[in-house]
């Protein structure tokens, strides 16, 4: 008897992007009501802003030059930060010195996927930067977050010294945006259904339910 591979769920996510963090742990509640699906969760780079330099730029700037203005910057994230608290995530925004160029975490998340560590990775990610406050363009806070993911970090120092799959991400990037994909977290489910944005666990669920008994349906979306 032939077994079945395990349902995919591609998340095109960016790790600067508050809502990928609270759609993660929502797609986790998602999945402990569907305990019967077998689920691979894949990984895949989008950028919020490309325009930053790589060595980031300064949040409250960043902050002002997008949303017009402290006020109005601090009025959404109060938004966000009470979103995420109804899923158990408590963002330090006021910790965050620094809006990162995320490049350089993409390639670590498309290493990881090697070793099957991407969630690993990519959770480390999110709580460096939106609980500790940690500057993600930094070389040593990406090889210290790959050893304590497991990976052998020698390999990726080394490798962030590079150029190395840089042209692959932005190539995902644009091919992302190619799709139609504007926004993030988009969940892309069986190849087949898509998500946008941060749904409700309820809502995640029952597409993973629909998906698993429609499993028979030929492919109509891909993701590269």
């Amino acid at each position: 008897m032939t077994e079945t591979a395990p349902m995919t769920v591609d998340i095109v996510s960016d790790v600067m992007c508050p809502w990928c963090f609270i759609g993660k742990r929502r797609l986790e509640a998602a999945l402990r009501q569907v305990p019967q699906i077998d689920v691979l969760i894949r990984w895949h780079p989008f950028q919020l802003d490309a325009t930053l330099p790589m060595t980031g730029k300064d949040r409250q700037q960043y902050l002002n030059d997008k949303f017009g203005g402290p006020d109005q910057a601090r009025s959404v994230y109060d938004q966000i930060r009470a979103a995420g608290l109804q899923e158990g995530i408590k963002f330090a925004f006021d910790a965050i010195r620094l809006s990162p160029n995320t490049l350089d975490c993409h390639r670590l998340i498309l290493w990881s996927q090697a070793d099957g560590l991407q969630n690993e990775v990519v959770e480390r990610l999110f709580q460096a930067y939106f609980l500790n406050g940690e500057d993600l363009t930094k070389t040593e806070t990406l090889v210290r977050i790959s050893r304590e993911a497991g990976m052998q970090a020698d390999l990726v120092e080394a490798l962030l010294a590079t150029d190395t799959d840089l042209d692959k991400v932005e190539a995902q990037i644009e091919s992302a945006q190619s799709s139609g994909i504007t926004g993030v977290p988009c969940f892309i489910i069986d190849n087949r259904f898509v998500l946008a944005g941060a749904e409700k666990p309820e809502t995640i669920a029952a597409a993973l339910l629909h998906a698993e008994e429609t499993r028979s349906n030929p492919e109509v979306v891909a993701v590269n």
